[in-house]
């Protein structure tokens, strides 16, 4: 009779796999998983089956991060303009530890993608629509959610090509005043 499996480990090597994988991308082989978690290849699959089945539960649990981080920066805040709520999180994500959750989706091979998660590209870009769709139904009149995702995602990747904050920042307050003409400027207290 084996060993019982232990949910509470799994779960922590889940968490520490998929920061991992949110700081330095999703990897081709299971060391760089079992170096960061301090474990071995052996027990990560021990837990989780096979190299793909972890990966597999990786893009999960990255996504689910990412979805709880999207829903409190996009959320409606009382007594705040929307485009308020969205010129702070345009900060926020675009530090490095919110560029990360973009980087990690939008680099993902669509090869490995089919593989893994078909689909989970458009998934991971289309669970922004919801959060966004429901704060800019407070702007009159309320711009696409397709388009202000799109603004968003254009300017990280630009961001991360050129890593000129202050261009990429002026664009930005640009396209929020562009849909309400009394949003706030861009404000970044130092460019990381």
């Amino acid at each position: 009779m084996g060993r019982q499996r232990q949910p509470a480990i799994a779960k922590d090597l889940l968490d520490q796999c998929a920061e991992h994988a949110l700081a330095h991308g999703l990897p081709d082989g299971l060391e760089p998983f079992a170096q960061a978690t301090g474990t071995s290849t052996r027990m990560l699959l021990y837990h989780f089956g096979t190299r793909d089945e972890l990966f597999r539960a990786v893009l999960r649990r990255a996504r689910e991060m990412h979805l709880a981080s999207l829903g409190e920066l996009l959320r409606v805040v009382s007594g705040e303009s929307y485009s308020a709520t969205l010129a702070t999180a345009w900060v926020r994500m675009t530090e490095p530890d919110g560029r990360s959750f973009v980087r990690m989706f939008t680099e993902l091979p669509e090869q490995r993608e089919d593989s893994l998660w078909p689909g989970f590209r458009a998934r991971a870009t289309t669970d922004w629509l919801p959060l966004l769709g429901q704060g800019l139904s407070t702007i009159d009149p309320p711009p696409s959610a397709t388009l202000v995702l799109s603004v968003i995602r254009g300017l990280i990747v630009d961001l991360g090509a050129t890593a000129d904050f202050h261009r990429v920042d002026q664009a930005f307050t640009a396209f929020l005043r562009g849909i309400d003409p009394g949003a706030p400027e861009v404000s970044r207290p130092d460019h990381p």
